[in-house]
């Protein structure tokens, strides 16, 4: 089948999409969950590339992998576990089996023990040891950072709870920064490590406690876990009331929907955090229902398919003309850079075909007087993924939020467009003439015939973002089940890990000649200034 399409794929190489998109082409390419709407019609991708798209997802079974990530089976074969956030959503779907016992009693109660903490903090029910708490400060890295941190920020016109901070760096400067605008008395500290033992988590856990104890009497009183180790949380000396634990089951990427969501909880109350996960719900429906074709996450993750390993483009810019999500590339780069960033099947073989492309991107406007000169003009195609919202959350400037929306739509015009040499000479015409005038119009020749998608939808709100956040992981689904791996252990986060524990004691003067020359050089040159 890969054959098949990268044949298609170069017999239709040249071709201007462009004269494919009319209005029947629209409707056709195209797909809607509830009030979410996925245009590719800017895509080369046409009816008889789709089909053999599709014939990827019967070849690999996609159904029968799909029933079996709802059902609980373990499908992260490398450590035996089951890929069960979506149970973490499941408010109203029914028993979800894992060994044979029912997950979501457990689940749903941790869910009550969280909202219950959360409106004490938000209500001043839990005062801490100032009064009433107004700053959460955060500590995770990872999924246990960027989730929150990004979902914090997403539903900034929401927030009406405590301030929220977050630290993930084990860099000093991180938790000093945010520290420093906080008070003891009236700060929370949420500490989010399952394990209890992720060493740039802990090691800021102790910064942050040694801070709180300076002004503070009892500095672990204001302390919460969102951990299963029930002996490391307690030895931290934080009561098992304020440690919200979770299966390992929820890979840490997939985690925001649980308790670490905590802090997105305690920013815009429990309500709106229910909305978050009921958008994520819905999503999930409309995935294990909707036919291929007109399936939002399938159809995705195919298009991103068609482009990275049939076409080649090795990265995708994702493009948020919705200020509040400024955050999502950098969500997403973990979400699909560590689950699909993999050279080996899930036999133990070797991919014969590359594995996930680069993700990357930021907001517009901003972006469009940044780098997209190069996705404009570079030598290299770079597929955009842009994001839009039909109204922002201040009426008094919607005529602004126009004028965002006419940016967003006109950029995917213009990369699909571009502009050849003579509508080129006539902007500059009258003004050279001669070969200065060919050389003048060639600067501002556009390709064009770089491809693009849009997801829009009315507005960014929980349900929304919950939509957004659930489409994107089934896209990661969808991908790594055709690639034939599996998106669900990240070992290449080990080696590094491991060997930072190695060098640690070196930096600290331990002897540093069973190191390379390099590492040993660039050792002693830090130790000379000061490490």
């Amino acid at each position: 089948m890969w054959d098949k399409l990268c044949k298609h794929a170069a017999a239709v190489k040249n071709r201007r999409f462009e004269t494919l998109v009319d209005a029947n082409r629209a409707t056709d390419f195209s797909a809607s969950a509830g009030d979410m709407h996925f245009d590719y019609a800017k895509t080369n991708i046409d009816t008889d590339g789709r089909a053999l798209l599709i014939d990827l997802l019967d070849e690999v079974d996609l159904a029968g992998k799909r029933v079996a990530m709802f059902s609980g089976s373990a499908i992260n074969e490398t450590e035996g576990r089951a890929v069960l956030h979506t149970a973490l959503r499941n408010l109203d779907g029914g028993p979800v089996l894992v060994d044979g016992a029912d997950v979501m009693p457990e689940v749903l109660g941790t869910l009550n023990r969280m909202e219950k903490f959360a409106t004490d903090v938000r209500s001043g029910a839990f005062k801490g040891q100032g009064g009433k708490i107004t700053d959460v400060v955060n500590i995770g890295i990872g999924g246990s950072d960027l989730g929150p941190a990004m979902g914090v920020l997403a539903l900034a016109p929401y927030h009406d709870g405590p301030r929220c901070h977050f630290v993930s760096n084990v860099d000093p400067a991180d938790i000093s920064q945010v520290l420093r605008s906080c008070d003891p008395a009236t700060t929370l500290v949420i500490v989010a490590s399952k394990t209890f033992t992720t060493i740039e988590t802990m090691t800021n856990a102790r910064t942050a406690k040694a801070w709180m104890g300076e002004s503070v009497s009892n500095p672990a009183g204001q302390f919460a876990a969102l951990s299963t180790s029930e002996e490391g949380t307690a030895a931290f000396g934080i009561d098992a009331a304020r440690v919200f634990g979770f299966e390992d089951w929820v890979g840490g990427r997939y985690s925001m929907w649980g308790p670490i969501g905590l802090s997105m909880m305690i920013a815009i109350g429990a309500d709106a955090f229910r909305a978050f996960l009921r958008g994520a719900q819905d999503m999930d429906r409309h995935f294990q229902a909707a036919d291929w074709a007109e399936n939002m996450p399938v159809m995705l993750a195919l298009v991103g398919i068609w482009h990275n390993q049939v076409c080649g483009y090795s990265t995708r810019a994702v493009l948020p003309y919705d200020n509040n999500l400024s955050r999502l590339p950098a969500y997403l780069q973990q979400l699909e850079m560590e689950s699909n960033g993999k050279g080996v099947s899930m036999d133990g073989e070797d991919l014969s075909i590359n594995s996930g492309p680069v993700v990357w991107g930021e907001p517009g406007t901003n972006g469009q007087h940044a780098f997209y000169q190069l996705i404009h003009q570079g030598t290299r195609v770079i597929p955009c993924e842009f994001l839009v919202a039909a109204r922002g959350h201040d009426d008094d400037l919607h005529h602004q939020h126009q004028l965002l929306v006419a940016n967003c739509l006109a950029q995917s015009e213009a990369l699909m467009k571009g502009r050849d040499q003579d509508e080129a000479r006539s902007k500059v015409a009258g003004k050279f003439d001669g070969s200065e005038l060919e050389r003048q119009a060639k600067h501002r020749v556009f390709a064009g015939n770089r491809p693009s998608i849009t997801i829009a939808y009315p507005k960014l709100d929980p349900f929304t973002l919950g939509q957004i956040i659930a489409l994107y992981e089934h896209r990661v689904f969808v991908e790594g089940a055709v690639l034939g791996i599996n998106s669900y252990d990240q070992w290449g986060v080990e080696l590094g890990k491991e060997l930072a524990t190695a060098l640690q004691p070196i930096i600290e003067g331990a002897d540093a000649s069973g190191k390379d020359g390099s590492t040993a050089a660039l050792v002693g040159f830090l130790q000379k200034h000061g490490v």
